[in-house]
């Protein structure tokens, strides 16, 4: 007899059928035993990763290795804003038993206020104000130079305003010295030293947080590890500080890739300072005590003028390839480069123009649309990363006659270079360059530099935000708040519906009349002749 009231089928079997079942299982799992056995152990699979002969290996590990920068990025600020969150709260609950209700309210609304407005603000002005306020806290600054163009890395207009700003000293540092040859190195070094106190550099390149192991004295490889010059600018510090008499902090200020981050890095021997490939990683000043006595301070990279040519726009800029244009800038790369070096380093024929040469290179690296045309841009930004990055040898000869630049006399470099061991320094520097191992001319491309960078630091000069990239911040804040409200509103729909509809909706209808069967009736003499239609045939786990 069937039983109405009854929710769920019952799930009662004969035993002859119920032990026939489970004798089928044991079968089938003793089968697939005896398989393995045939089949052996076998070890995982280790991942190969991306294999020598690819064309494109360097830029697949360039993107893969930001975007785990700019996770780890985005983890970092998450975490600092949830704890100025516990902070203002724990300041409200602390205050509000003096204060009333309302003002800590107000004070949540004004902060609230002014991290919308600085989300808003254009980070091109964040970075001058910031720049500000490395040059008048510290009391040395190291502008960090790329050797390999160490004339297109200066900034007159930082330089002029450090000047102005009072008796501050400016160190020149040539890092990535390893990159050009050692009579080129020289060259660069006695027309810079003429000037103001220069030190030779090469930072590490370790990427990993870490303490740096210490390498014994011996010929250091081609882009190795080591740390080149880390003495001489301590001693230099050193030297310094004694004659101050006082606790000194020392500003890194330069170009975006040029190796501020590294530099402080190396000289502390620990992962404080973010690094990467991604040109302008650093966006706000960051403190890092050396020693009791000296600290040293991070800072954003320069802006670079519009007003500049396309090469130092292209060499330059922090912004990425994607926003600019690469093959403009790729190709005033390639005409300041010496085409014979360039035919021979990338293994290329001779070219007429840059378009024949992205066509070639395209060719020769794989780089395919789809379809099966040639990318062109791809080849474009591969050529703009490779140079920009600190992989790629290129060197530029100084100038053959030497001339003071218009905003230093005679005086200023004399006050400059007081309080340094120069004579020290010297020695220093001629060590550094005994120990690097640089590339050979012929492995290296010949550049012609465009001279000096000219940079912005007046927040007035920076030109403002094109209406499509506000348009764009808008929509997506847009998107984010109407998510987030669609969500808010289903979960007060979901709270506000009684206990007894949402009970109705799951259960089965209720019969209408006494004789007729109900919808559970149904199911259960389904689920009984299902339940005779056991196949024994197959295979059941």
């Amino acid at each position: 007899m069937k039983r109405p009231k009854l929710k769920k089928a019952s799930k009662r079997m004969t035993c002859h059928k119920r032990y026939k079942i489970k004798k089928k299982v044991r079968e089938h799992h003793r089968k697939l035993r005896k398989e393995a056995k045939k089949r052996g152990h076998k070890k995982p699979k280790k991942d190969l990763g991306i294999p020598n002969s690819a064309p494109f290996k360097e830029a697949v590990l360039r993107e893969a290795e930001l975007r785990k920068q700019l996770l780890e990025e985005l983890k970092q600020q998450q975490k600092l804003d949830k704890q100025k969150e516990q902070g203002i709260k724990r300041k409200l609950e602390d205050n509000s038993d003096k204060l009333p209700n309302e003002k800590p309210e107000e004070e949540f609304g004004q902060c609230k206020t002014k991290k919308a407005k600085l989300a808003k603000q254009n980070p091109k002005k964040l970075h001058c104000q910031e720049l500000k306020k490395v040059i008048e806290v510290s009391d040395v600054l190291l502008e960090v130079l790329d050797a390999r163009d160490p004339l297109g890395c200066r900034c007159p207009q930082v330089e002029e305003a450090i000047v102005q700003n009072g008796a501050k000293k400016l160190v020149l540092v040539l890092n990535k010295s390893d990159l050009i040859p050692k009579e080129n190195l020289e060259n660069w070094l006695n027309y810079l030293k003429k000037e103001l106190p220069t030190v030779v550099f090469k930072a590490s390149t370790v990427q990993k947080k870490k303490k740096i192991t210490k390498v014994k004295k011996k010929t250091a490889p081609f882009k190795s590890k080591v740390c080149f010059g880390r003495e001489s600018l301590w001693k230099l510090l050193g030297g310094l500080q004694e004659t101050y008499g006082r606790a000194i902090q020392v500003g890194v200020i330069g170009f975006p890739n040029v190796g501020k981050s590294s530099i402080i890095n190396s000289l502390k021997q620990e992962w404080i300072c973010n690094v990467g490939i991604a040109m302008g990683l650093t966006r706000n000043m960051q403190v890092v005590p050396l020693d009791k006595q000296i600290t040293v301070i991070d800072s954003p990279s320069f802006i670079v003028s519009p007003l500049n040519s396309s090469t130092a726009l292209a060499l330059r800029s922090p912004t990425s390839i994607e926003l600019l244009k690469p093959m403009e800038f790729a190709s005033a790369i390639l005409s300041q480069a010496d085409a014979r070096q360039v035919v021979l380093k990338y293994t290329v024929p001779s070219y007429k123009n840059s378009e024949e040469f992205f066509t070639t290179l395209a060719q020769r690296r794989g780089l395919h649309q789809k379809g099966g045309s040639l990318n062109i841009e791809a080849a474009a930004k591969l050529l703009w990363s490779e140079w920009t990055g600190a992989s790629l040898g290129y060197y530029c000869h100084p100038p053959a006659s030497w001339t003071l630049s218009p905003h230093f006399n005679e005086n200023i470099v004399a006050d400059m270079r007081k309080g340094f061991n120069l004579e020290e320094l010297e020695k220093n520097n001629t060590h550094s360059i005994q120990a690097i191992r640089g590339p050979n001319f012929a492995d290296s491309i010949l550049f012609c530099s465009s001279g000096l960078t000219n940079g912005i630091i007046e927040e007035t000069d920076i030109p403002e935000e094109l209406p499509k990239q506000k348009e764009r911040r808008q929509k997506d804040d847009n998107n984010h708040s109407d998510q987030e409200s669609v969500h808010n509103e289903e979960l007060d729909e979901r709270n506000k519906t009684p206990a007894k509809e949402i009970t109705e909706e799951l259960l089965p209808e209720k019969t209408t009349a006494a004789g007729e069967p109900s919808a559970s009736s149904f199911l259960l003499d389904k689920i009984t002749k299902e339940d005779d239609a056991y196949d024994f045939s197959t295979d059941y786990v």
